[in-house]
């Protein structure tokens, strides 16, 4: 009799009963407060380093994320727009760059030649080809950095307004340490290692100032013509 009246009534189920019928690696556990409060907080930490690191790392690259590839060039038709990203805001504004605002012309930036490779300033380069349509353009030879570098003759950049060009107006320009004859865009003489190489080409006063008007544009080649 007493082992009956010790047996659950129906509908009645005691609390915890089935603590004892699971392993003890599943059996569901209450946790303690003070461990949840210490595992938020490190999924929050954790959280926070990963978007830190992360936004880091974009920025340190030097490379805005709205980028539209023509070629061996990058442009980014949204710097210095409101359309910028906050990562393109952080890039520029860490290095004292000023963007071409929309209605000034558009910036083109090539970071490797035409077969991919990753420009190196103690080579020598052929940039060939014509450029979009625009009132005046400049082509700049900078460090991996955006930075100007001395050259021999003291001058970093070619403008179209003093070029030579063939009859189909198409053009020629060598860009190396050593003295050329022609269109000759100086590099660095003696540049720090590491210190990488980029072209600038900005096109001012032009048409395709948005990535849709870059669709089909032409724009110069760069081959690499020799290596110390």
């Amino acid at each position: 009799m007493k082992q009956q009246s010790m047996r659950h009534a129906p509908g009645h189920v005691e609390s915890g009963w089935h603590k004892e019928l699971l392993p003890r690696a599943i059996r569901p556990e209450r946790p303690h407060p003070l461990r949840t409060l210490v595992f938020l907080t490190s999924i929050i930490i954790l959280g926070a380093l990963i978007g830190v690191s992360s936004a880091y790392i974009l920025i340190e690259r030097e490379e805005p994320l709205d980028s539209i590839s023509v070629g061996a060039w990058k442009a980014y038709p949204t710097a210095g727009t409101p359309d910028a990203d906050p990562y393109s805001v952080a890039i520029y504004t860490r290095g004292g760059y000023i963007p071409l605002a929309s209605g000034e012309g558009l910036s083109l930036t090539a970071r490797t030649d035409s077969s991919g490779q990753a420009l190196d300033p103690a080579c020598s380069y052929r940039i060939t080809g014509r450029t979009p349509t625009a009132r005046l353009w400049t082509l700049t030879a900078v460090d991996g950095h955006g930075r100007l570098q001395q050259t021999m003759p003291g001058r970093t950049h070619l403008d179209s307004q003093n070029l030579l060009r063939r009859g189909d107006g198409s053009f020629d320009i060598t860009a190396s340490a050593q003295i050329k004859s022609g269109n000759w865009l100086p590099l660095p003489t003696n540049p720090a290692p590491g210190s990488g190489l980029r072209f600038v080409l900005r096109l001012y006063d032009a048409p395709v100032t948005t990535g849709a008007a870059l669709d089909g544009v032409s724009v110069p080649d760069i081959d690499r013509i020799s290596c110390p």
